[in-house]
């Protein structure tokens, strides 16, 4: 039976509660009596409610007893019409979720001696089947699944059938649809189909790395794979893939590093990759015809093959992830994942919704996909299963990948106790991994104090967030281009500016406490989303100078770094990347999205200005505090003329004072009595000072900041 032969319709709503719709057409809509029959049992429905919807009466009907998923059902009415029995909204249940949440570890494939074995999830099936192609085979081998307890469907194959594809045939109201594993952890080219690889022959050893004390200690550092390494001059030979982003003591033209050698002297901590799990957007067999950012899942659990050497072999992919892991983790450098649990590429294409329509997805009040994301749905991590996933999926990737840290986009599509899991996890798996987030609070059906929002903070306090507030009050609203933030000389953010760097912990006046804790602060100006910092500059102000350009940069960067919380960057932000004014280029070109390395070298002196405030971050842990305690008893505002910012910082036994002038006029101050070095002005910084100033009347420059270091 297929659904155009459907004369009416019958949805399983709740565990016995049925959603009949009689189309008008059809003996005018009307029934008396309603039967459900499994084999020669008929259960009678009693009709609780009828009401009329577009062309057909709806019947609310309820039968006593359990109903036993798994099993075919048909409803049959007074005037002996019969049609099936279809999952609906009893999906979306609490006592669905309760009967079928199964808490194993082997879901998808797993060894055994001399036997390979296959487990779905799939509790509305009445019926699975796993469907087998060798490498070099033309046809397929169909073999049956059985049903086990929990909506399990389980087979195993007792000879080897290592890198054999496969896939799942699954049976859901009627329609037999075929799936790939939502588990697989290897893909054919273009994710079509799942690989069956032996993960022990990709083995690395984990890393033995610096700790990590605290969070605000990291200096993160985003990019992309294919545009950290496709410019021509990045000395780079592995362009756009995974051996190129990992290869090391490679040079620009100019014979200073670039790469991964450059990021380590530079002195970030963590790189940050966008998506790198399969995903939608590039032709994986010819990479260079197209380009995407990766925020189009396909295969959460599976590397992408765009980056890899050979897309067609999947231990290509495996084996070049884990080595470009490997070299970074041989730096002391750390690696953090862009994870897009939030949505999927095409909802109905998607394995989720192929084996349990409906269940891994929201839906609004009306039935419809509900879409907070923008891209046409919303995963709903608030049920156990998609939770249950979620975490396997973290759990994978640190324990196979070592994954050091996860950058959460769109968190606050997930909701809280998800993401209290997610930290449980990784914390089991090893101390001091990074979780942020974009908090943002969208519109998805999930109430608000469940969302993973920056406004829910104290419910997840050891996941930081991106601080939106930080970013717009500094260089000004990312979604006006031409509108000025405080480093870009708007002194009416005088007293907000004042707030987010000292935490956004509510410390400065009229402050807002957005965070209890600094560590829960990502503080940026630029990352991959929007115009760049440079693009905006040149938009604000495109009748100045090259050099006043340069001081606002500088200027709103410097104050990322010396900032209370976790510093972000955006990968050329230090030598002024540009995007040529794109502002959404998540699609566009290798000549827009490209790492422009010619631009560290013409831009030199700002790199190494950056790495001395890096240097300086480092050294003076007056600028990592790790406590709303600690920030309240230590940091001490002073009184400057409007629009100069400054703090004075007493810590270990030192004075450090941190100013900030974004006027483009000379500012004038009175430094507290006692000699002060100054280790960052307007043209240097770093941890060595080549001036000093007397306690007194000083002046400070234009566009610049200052610290100073009491002798």
């Amino acid at each position: 039976m297929i659904s155009a032969d459907r004369k009416f319709r019958a949805y399983l709503d709740e565990m016995n509660i049925i959603t009949i719709l009689l189309p008008f057409s059809y003996h005018h809509g009307i029934s008396s009596t309603f039967y459900m029959a499994s084999d020669a049992v008929k259960i009678p429905l009693q009709i609780l409610t009828k009401m009329e919807i577009e062309h057909n009466h709806k019947y609310v009907c309820q039968f006593e007893g359990d109903i036993s998923f798994g099993r075919q059902y048909w409803i049959i009415d007074e005037h002996g019409g019969k049609t099936d029995l279809q999952i609906g909204a009893v999906i979306r249940t609490d006592s669905f979720d309760e009967k079928f949440f199964y808490d194993g570890n082997d879901l998808g494939v797993t060894f055994h001696a001399d036997q390979t074995r296959f487990k779905l999830w799939a509790p509305t099936a009445t019926g699975v089947k796993l469907k087998l192609r060798p490498p070099s085979g033309q046809f397929s081998e169909i073999i049956k699944m059985r049903r086990e307890a929990r909506g399990i469907w389980s087979v195993s194959v007792n000879r080897d059938v290592e890198a054999y594809q496969y896939s799942f045939l699954v049976l859901v109201n009627q329609e037999w649809r075929e799936a790939v594993d939502p588990y697989v952890k290897a893909v054919s080219a273009g994710g079509e189909h799942g690989v069956i690889v032996k993960l022990e022959k990709t083995y690395l050893p984990r890393p033995v790395l610096s700790p990590l004390d605290n969070p605000v200690d990291a200096i993160i550092y985003e990019t992309h794979i294919r545009d950290f390494s496709i410019h021509k001059n990045s000395g780079i030979q592995n362009k756009g893939l995974y051996l190129g982003a990992g290869e090391l003591n490679t040079k620009g033209k100019d014979g200073e590093p670039t790469g991964l050698s450059y990021l380590k002297d530079l002195g970030v901590t963590h790189i940050e990759y966008l998506p790198f799990h399969d995903f939608a957007g590039v032709d994986e067999l010819h990479p260079n015809k197209n380009y995407n950012w990766g925020y189009n899942p396909l295969h959460f659990n599976a590397p992408e093959g765009s980056y890899a050497s050979d897309p067609s072999n999947p231990y290509s992919r495996i084996i070049e992830l884990k080595t470009l892991i490997d070299q970074i983790h041989s730096i002391d450098l750390r690696v953090i994942m862009d994870v897009v649990y939030n949505h999927v590429f095409i909802r109905e294409n998607s394995s989720f919704e192929k084996i349990v329509p409906g269940y891994y997805f929201r839906h609004n009040e009306i039935g419809m996909p509900s879409n907070g994301t923008g891209v046409g749905n919303d995963i709903a991590s608030e049920r156990r299963m998609v939770r249950k996933y979620i975490v396997d999926s973290i759990r994978y990737w640190m324990e196979e990948y070592h994954i050091d840290g996860f950058r959460f986009d769109l968190m606050g599509i997930l909701d809280v106790e998800t993401m209290i899991e997610v930290r449980k996890a990784c914390d089991n798996i090893k101390e001091g991994t990074l979780i942020i987030g974009e908090g943002w609070s969208l519109n998805t059906p999930l109430s608000a104090d469940q969302k993973a929002t920056i406004v829910n903070q104290a419910k997840i306090p050891q996941i930081a967030q991106f601080n939106d507030k930080f970013r717009d009050i500094i260089k000004g609203s990312t979604f006006n281009l031409f509108d000025k933030g405080y480093a870009l000389g708007n002194e009416h953010d005088l007293d907000a500016a004042m707030e987010v760097i000292t935490g956004s912990i509510g410390l400065a006046k009229r402050g807002t406490r957005l965070f209890n804790e600094p560590f829960q602060s990502v503080n940026y100006v630029e990352c991959h989303d929007n115009h760049t910092l440079w693009d905006k500059l040149l938009a604000c102000f495109p009748d100045e100078d090259l050099g006043t350009q340069i001081r606002y940069h500088r200027l709103a960067t410097g104050i990322v770094l010396l900032s209370q919380g976790i510093p972000f960057l955006h990968s050329g932000q230090e030598f002024f990347r540009t995007k040529h004014g794109e502002g959404n280029s998540y699609r566009s070109p290798d000549a827009i999205n490209q790492l422009d390395w010619d631009r560290k070298s013409q831009f030199k002196d700002n790199v190494e200005y950056i790495k001395g405030l890096i240097k300086i971050r480092k050294a003076f842990p007056c600028f990592r505090m790790r406590t709303f305690e600690e920030i309240r008893t230590h940091i001490y505002p002073l009184s400057f003329s409007t629009p100069t910012l400054g703090c004075l910082f007493k810590m270990n036994h030192e004075e450090v004072i941190l100013m900030i002038n974004p006027s483009k006029m000379r500012q004038s101050f009175t430094l507290p009595a006692g000699e002060w070095s100054v280790l960052a002005n307007h043209e240097y910084a770093g941890i060595s000072s080549k001036v000093v100033l007397q306690g007194g009347k000083n002046t400070m420059e234009p566009i610049s900041l200052k610290v100073l270091l009491k002798k």
